[in-house]
């Protein structure tokens, strides 16, 4: 399928989360501090959306705004077409720390939502092992979240968030504290989870690579400025690459142009009569580094 095939088919979607003239204000020691304001989007059935954009754009506050987790105080959130003031079993939350209940086994935790709607034990149990099974881990059912490394507890928490059924799963950073390596191996997982369950994703990360690497769109939001007072959305950047993807495609003219497009909203260039700083010289003459 061609990529402009696969946004055709996007667009055709229905859409889960309609975000209407976002802004959250509140007071602070100098006066009323703007997180957000005047944010616009939609996000459709199945789409993965990441969100990136400079220390304190508001990210982290978008997202919790989206779980329900922070009242905003301007415009709307709807949730297939119902606003949204508090938290529900219909949002899944995944952060970068890890949340996993250090009393609970591995398997205790994936059940922990079920057993909160209800579900009977045998059926509880049945279904957190499932969701296990799909993140890799039913061999680690009976250990205890300290017994695991970091990406599997962030593995644990995924399935956990998932097993509640959420018509949207928000994930706040999550693979932020993990190295590299095992960073690009949870970057594959989520994508083959994506593939194989019905959720719609929305992922805060500061990564551009990351960013482009999961998502069909990129939100792009930038810090207050003197037309903005709060984090703004500067603007929305399709992905535009195949699905599945594979790690050469980072080689393509096409990501390396998204890349940079990426880099240049986030991180523009100064003008060329910034000022410099002030430069003190404090070695000895004969060892200039140029």
């Amino acid at each position: 399928m061609s990529v402009s095939e696969r946004f055709r088919r996007i667009a055709a979607r229905p859409v889960v989360l309609d975000v209407r003239g976002l802004g959250m204000s509140f007071p602070g020691s100098a006066g009323m501090v703007h997180a957000l304001h005047d944010v616009s989007f939609q996000v459709r059935r199945r789409e993965l959306i990441t969100v990136v954009g400079a220390s304190g754009c508001g990210k982290s506050t978008l997202v919790r705004i989206l779980a329900g987790l922070t009242a905003h105080t301007a415009g709307e959130v709807l949730l297939d077409g119902k606003p949204v003031r508090g938290p529900g079993p219909d949002r899944g939350m995944v952060f970068q720390g890890y949340t996993l209940f250090p009393w609970l086994s591995v398997l205790k935790n994936v059940m922990f939502g079920l057993e909160m709607q209800e579900r009977g034990a045998d059926q509880a149990r049945s279904e957190a092992l499932q969701w296990l099974d799909l993140v890799g881990l039913a061999h680690k059912a009976d250990a205890w979240p300290h017994q695991l490394s970091g990406g599997q507890r962030q593995r644990v928490a995924i399935a956990r968030a998932l097993a509640a059924g959420p018509r949207i799963l928000l994930m706040d950073e999550p693979f932020g504290a993990l190295d590299p390596q095992t960073r690009s191996t949870l970057q594959e997982h989520l994508l083959q989870i994506w593939q194989h369950v019905d959720i719609t994703i929305v992922f805060i990360t500061h990564d551009i690579d990351e960013a482009l690497w999961l998502a069909d769109r990129v939100l792009v939001l930038q810090p207050p400025d003197a037309a903005h007072p709060g984090g703004w959305l500067r603007e929305i950047v399709e992905v535009p690459l195949p699905v599945p993807r594979t790690r050469e495609m980072a080689l393509s003219p096409d990501y390396r142009a998204t890349r940079e497009r990426l880099e240049s909203l986030i991180h523009p260039k100064p003008p060329a009569t910034a000022e410099r700083l002030p430069v003190f010289k404090l070695t000895q003459a004969g060892d200039e580094v140029v």
